[in-house]
C-alpha cells in the first residue's frame, strides 16, 4: 500500500496517546501533559485501502483522529506560533492490535505500527482556511456513526503539541502529528468498513477532507516462535471496545447506594452511624475537625478524592499550573459523589473556592469535603452544594499546597478514604463508611434512630429514663408491641 496521492510519505509519524476530554472520560484518568510515542512511515495508507486483522489477533480497534501536515521545518517554536507551522489537515485512523500493547511497554511499535495501520487522506485541508479550534471529526463502521466530537474538546490544543514536541526535536516540512482520538473507538472484524472525515463546519464553504475508507481483512498467516505472540485480557478487552458491557464481560461489582438506602440515610445521624461502625470495630471513621459551611447540612455519597502535597516551589512549577490535578477532580466528580480532599488538617489556605464548587455543583456532586480551608467561604456557604472544611482562608494553593493526585486512597482528617467508601456528614461532622459494611450499618443504624425516636417520644410524655434508655427487658418488649402496630 502506497502513500496518498496528495501526501508524500512521512519522515515521521508522532501520535497523541490521550487528548480529548470525552476519551479522558471513558477511560478514567486525564493527563496534565501531552504524551506520545512514534509510527513508522510504513504504516502509512490510502483512502479505499485494506488494514489486515493477523491472524491469532481479537483486537483491532480503529481510531478516527485529525492529523496535522507540518508546512516547515521549526524547532523550539512557541505556543503563540505552533499552528502557524501547519500546513493543513487531514484525516487519518490510528489503527491498533490491543494484543500486543504489553509486548513494547507502551512504544506501541507492534501494537500500532503495521503495515497499513495509518491511513491518511483523501484530501487536505489547508491550515489557514479553518479555524483549528471548530474542526469536527466523525467515524463510521459499515455507515453507522461510532464518533463524533470536535476540537472544541481538547484537552491540549494544536499550537500545544506542535510547540511542546519542537522543544526536543525538529519537526520537519511533511511530518505528521496524530492528534489523539474522541471517546467511540471500538473493534472492528474482518469484513467491517470504517469511514474517517475531518471538516470545519462553521468555515466558509465548509471544507472536508472527503471519507478515509479502510476495509478490514482477515490474515492467514500464523506469527512465528521469534517475538511475542498476540494476547489479551479483559483489562485490554474493555479498553479496546470502550466499555465492559461492549466486550461482552460482565459488569464489575461496584457498591451503589440503593433508593431504600439513600431514604434511610437521610432519616439517618451520623451519631448513630457511628455507634453501629464500632460496634464493628470500625473507631478511626471520623473525618476530624470538619464542619459544614451551611447549619442543618445534610450529606451522603460515595467518595470521589483528590490528594494535596506541602508546598514546594519545583513542585509546584511541574503540578501546580495548567490542568492541574484539582481541576481534574473537580471536572470529573459524577452525580451523587462526594469529593473528599486531603490537605494534611492544614487549613492555613483554600484548597476550593467559589469557582471549582460551583463545577461541583453543577457536575451534580452530592457534596465536597476538606480537612483544609475554603477561599470565598460566604459565597460557597451559599451554594446548593454541602461543603465541609476547616473553616475560611483568602489564601490560592500555592501558599502551602500542591495539587498532587486523584482516585487514590487519602487521609483526611485523620481517616483514610478510598474512592468509592461511603461518605455521611451532618451537623456531628462527617464519618467514612467502607462499602463492604454499608447496608447491614445502614439498616441497623436507621432501626436505632426508630428506636430513639420512640424513647424520645416516651421521655416527653414524662417517662423516667431509668429502664428505658437503654431499654431493658420490659420497655423493649413495649418496644416491639409498637412496632408490630406500625
Amino acid at each position: 500500500m502506497s502513500a496518498p496521492e496528495a501526501l508524500p510519505t512521512p519522515g515521521k509519524i508522532i501520535a497523541v496517546h490521550l487528548s480529548y476530554r470525552s476519551r479522558a472520560e471513558q477511560r478514567g484518568r486525564t493527563p496534565e501533559n501531552p504524551s506520545y510515542f512514534f509510527k513508522p512511515s510504513s504504516s502509512v495508507s490510502a483512502s479505499g485501502g485494506t488494514i489486515e486483522r493477523p491472524l491469532g489477533a481479537e483486537l483491532l480497534a480503529f481510531e478516527g483522529e485529525i492529523a496535522l501536515i507540518i508546512g516547515t521545518d521549526v524547532r523550539r517554536v512557541s505556543a503563540e506560533d505552533g499552528w502557524a507551522a501547519v500546513s493543513g489537515v487531514t484525516a487519518a485512523n490510528d489503527f491498533g492490535i490491543y494484543d500486543f500493547r504489553a509486548a513494547d511497554k507502551g512504544s506501541n511499535v507492534r501494537s500500532k505500527g503495521g503495515d497499513g495501520y495509518t491511513p491518511l487522506g483523501p484530501a487536505v485541508i489547508p491550515a489557514d482556511q479553518v479555524d483549528p479550534g471548530a474542526l469536527r471529526v466523525r467515524t463510521w463502521v459499515n455507515g453507522e456513526i461510532a464518533q463524533d466530537d470536535t476540537t472544541a474538546g481538547l484537552l491540549f490544543p494544536f499550537c500545544q503539541l506542535v510547540a511542546d514536541l519542537s522543544q526536543m526535536m525538529t519537526l520537519h516540512a511533511g511530518d505528521i502529528i496524530l492528534t489523539g482520538t474522541p471517546a467511540g473507538s471500538s473493534v472492528v472484524s474482518p469484513g467491517d468498513v470504517v469511514e474517517v472525515e475531518v471538516d470545519a463546519p462553521t468555515a466558509p464553504g465548509s471544507p472536508t477532507t472527503g471519507k478515509l475508507v479502510t476495509t478490514v481483512t482477515a490474515g492467514d498467516v500464523p506469527f512465528s516462535d521469534v517475538g511475542t505472540k498476540p494476547s489479551t485480557n479483559d483489562l485490554q478487552r474493555t479498553e479496546a471496545w470502550g466499555s465492559r458491557e461492549a466486550a461482552g464481560l460482565p459488569a464489575e461489582e461496584r457498591f451503589e447506594l440503593s433508593d431504600d438506602m439513600r431514604e434511610k440515610l437521610s432519616a439517618t445521624a451520623v451519631a448513630t452511624l457511628s455507634a453501629a461502625l464500632r460496634k464493628r470495630g470500625h473507631v478511626d471513621i471520623f473525618i476530624e475537625g470538619v464542619r459544614s459551611a451551611t447549619h442543618g447540612e445534610k450529606m451522603f455519597g460515595l467518595a470521589r478524592t483528590l490528594r494535596f502535597v506541602p508546598f514546594r516551589p519545583d513542585l509546584f512549577a511541574s503540578h501546580g499550573g495548567g490542568y492541574n490535578a484539582q481541576k481534574r477532580a473537580f471536572d470529573a466528580v459524577n452525580p451523587g459523589e462526594v469529593l473528599v480532599m486531603e490537605a494534611r488538617g492544614e487549613s492555613g489556605t483554600g484548597t476550593v473556592g467559589d469557582v471549582l464548587a460551583l463545577r461541583a455543583q453543577v457536575r451534580g456532586a452530592a457534596g465536597i469535603v476538606t480537612d483544609g480551608g475554603v477561599r470565598d467561604f460566604e459565597e460557597v456557604s451559599g451554594f446548593d452544594i454541602p461543603v465541609f472544611s476547616k473553616g475560611a482562608h483568602p489564601s490560592v494553593l500555592g501558599r502551602r499546597h500542591v495539587p498532587w493526585d486523584t482516585d487514590v486512597t487519602i487521609a483526611c482528617g485523620g481517616a483514610a478514604v478510598q474512592p468509592g467508601d461511603l461518605i455521611v456528614g451532618d451537623g456531628d461532622g462527617v464519618i467514612v463508611i467502607p462499602p463492604q459494611l454499608a447496608r447491614e450499618v445502614i439498616d441497623e443504624a436507621y432501626e436505632q434512630e426508630r428506636a430513639d425516636a420512640w424513647i424520645a417520644e416516651q421521655v416527653a410524655n414524662g417517662e423516667a429514663i431509668d429502664g428505658l434508655f437503654p431499654m431493658n427487658a420490659e420497655w423493649r418488649e413495649r418496644y416491639r408491641a409498637w412496632q408490630s402496630t406500625q
